[in-house]
């Protein structure tokens, strides 16, 4: 039989390669033109495709490296299936009941291992030698695409119960599943093609488990050491915990709720739970007579503003008149933003704020004169004054807002005594199934899509464009302060999810082929199929969910 070739264009090049040939193979061939491993390849500009993919008609490639954010992820993902084979075969299948992945800790994750063993340095090290010995035995990473049928019974025997509950509110009649030999797991999205690229992690005993550490995206090459937020990885610990206590810890048990019990109560629980920490703070601030300024700082989307008014309602109760300030409307008028090194505004940075006036405003109002706050209108990209001037009382307190409010210059010219200062964020408290989490970030870029669209007058894909600049902002001018806070408050609910769903989906089909977000909103699209969607009636108008979706009581 005659062998058949075809085209394969790489970055302006066109090669010939027979029919069948694998990624990998072409990707090996031209790895010497890439500083860093290609682990995934981008056919035709939309596609994403596994190196173990086969060449079957010309095709243009866009290869994905380590370095590339699809491709850091899926670096991270394999390390995490590496890991969970290693502590399978180091303790045996017999006496594991669940290994679990729960969230971030520096660049790594925090896992724990339940069942009838004990976390301690022997037993890191011999998980890192299992580790490093399939890292050596360059064993491919298969993926194997079975009915979902079979995937519940499959998992049921192996006691994943996550996945199994996960599984049977799957709408696709296929599940892939990924084999290190006869081990075999589910995960989310993309993998490497063997073991032999994993030789990048480091193993840290931490709290009651221990943390994965996995190189950065800047620097995918080399493992820094662990550096833990300890007051952070304490409010996800408790949030982990109490979502355990709730029962609803994966998608698969929030389905599981939406679909057999009255989710109405369990909407109030949660909000009921937030209301209990919000009254629990302004408890804390009451009880310190010299606290005249409470400052909110936390990233993109994690509710600041409804926050801000909710802790406020909780000050009256005790006793003190607060004012809401948004440190957004102190942003430069559009012309004088900063831009970015790709010359774009850079609404992100502390720059984009008129600090000096901000510090003038407080300090008057602060030795009880009367200030016309400034009110910026984000369609016209311009600030006005308000026609109502604003003066504090002898029990009034500000509470101000922002994504800077941790940074020190933002109010250098106030006095420290007199600041009181709290992180919040949304930090998604439920996880795929118990080897899958969800990343933060993914929950607050679906909070700003929804709200961006509602009262900002953006384009979804205009939101995926710009959440690269946001999230390095938020890594250079928010994250580095947050341990400064004198509380912490997560703002995630844990049903949240389920009703952004309708309100994202749409925003999501929206986006065409030819848009370079359209990955990042195809692979959206595959995450919300894992969820059963609830409606927003029961969601009350104080919830800090209602500043994404709207209808909410504060006038924001």
């Amino acid at each position: 039989m005659e062998k058949r070739f075809y085209i394969v264009s790489v970055q302006g090049e066109k090669l010939r390669y027979e029919e069948g040939t694998s990624y990998k193979l072409i990707s090996e061939e031209l790895q010497v033109k890439h500083s860093h491993p290609i682990v995934l390849a981008l056919e035709n500009d939309f596609t994403l495709q596994e190196l173990h993919q086969t060449l079957r008609k010309d095709v243009s490639l866009h290869f994905v490296t380590t370095k590339d954010g699809i491709g850091h992820e899926a670096y991270r993902r394999s390390v995490c299936f590496l890991m969970i084979k290693a502590i399978h075969d180091v303790v045996g299948h017999a006496l594991i009941k669940r290994v679990r992945i729960h969230f971030s800790v520096s660049t790594g994750f925090y896992c724990t291992v339940e069942g009838n063993v004990k976390i301690d340095q022997a037993f890191l090290n011999q998980v890192n030698v299992r580790m490093e010995e399939l890292v050596k035995a360059n064993i491919p990473l298969k993926k194997v695409n079975i009915h979902t049928e079979d995937a519940i019974s499959l998992f049921r025997a192996y006691g994943m119960t996550d996945k199994e509950r996960l599984f049977r509110y799957r709408r696709s009649s296929r599940v892939n599943v990924y084999r290190i030999n006869e081990f075999e797991d589910y995960f989310y999205s993309y993998m490497v093609p063997h073991t032999g690229y994993l030789k990048n992690y480091t193993l840290h005993l931490y709290d009651e488990g221990f943390v994965i550490q996995m190189p950065t995206r800047e620097d995918p090459d080399t493992v820094p050491s662990m550096e833990p937020s300890v007051k952070l990885f304490e409010t996800l610990k408790k949030s982990v915990a109490w979502g355990d206590l709730q029962g609803i810890e994966t998608i698969g048990a929030l389905n599981d709720r939406i679909t057999q019990d009255d989710m109405r109560e369990t909407v109030l629980m949660q909000e009921a739970y937030h209301e209990r920490q919000i009254a629990e703070i302004a408890k804390q601030i009451a009880a310190r007579p010299n606290i005249k300024i409470v400052l909110i700082a936390g990233p993109s989307s994690s509710g600041k503003t409804t926050f801000s008014h909710r802790l406020s309602i909780q000050l009256r109760t005790n006793g003190l008149t607060p004012h809401p300030i948004g440190v957004d409307n102190y942003f430069v008028n559009r012309e004088k933003n900063p831009r970015d090194e790709d010359g774009k505004y850079d609404f992100e940075c502390l720059e984009a704020i008129d600090i000096a006036q901000f510090n003038e405003d407080m300090k008057a109002l602060l030795s009880g004169k009367e200030v016309h706050l400034p009110i910026f209108n984000f369609k016209e990209g311009r600030r006005s004054l308000a026609e109502r001037p604003k003066k504090l009382g002898i029990h009034d307190i500000l509470v101000v807002e922002g994504i800077h409010c941790l940074n020190p210059k933002l109010s250098e010219l106030l006095d420290d005594e007199n600041k009181f200062k709290i992180y919040i964020s949304a930090l998604t408290q439920i996880n795929i199934d118990e080897h899958n989490p969800i990343p933060s970030r993914e929950g607050r870029l679906i909070r700003r899509m929804v709200r961006d669209v509602r009262t900002r007058g953006a384009s979804p894909r205009a939101t995926m464009e710009m959440w690269p600049s946001v999230r390095r902002g938020e890594e250079k001018y928010i994250f580095p302060f947050q341990e400064a806070a004198d509380v912490m408050f997560n703002s995630s609910l844990p049903y949240e999810l389920a009703v952004l769903k309708q309100y994202v989906e749409p925003l999501l089909f929206g986006i065409e082929r030819d848009c370079p977000e359209y990955i990042e909103a195809k692979r959206l699209l595959k995450f919300f199929d894992y969820f059963v969607g609830i409606g927003s009636e029961n969601v009350p108008s104080t919830s800090l969910l209602r500043e994404f979706i709207g209808g909410g009581c504060f006038n924001l």
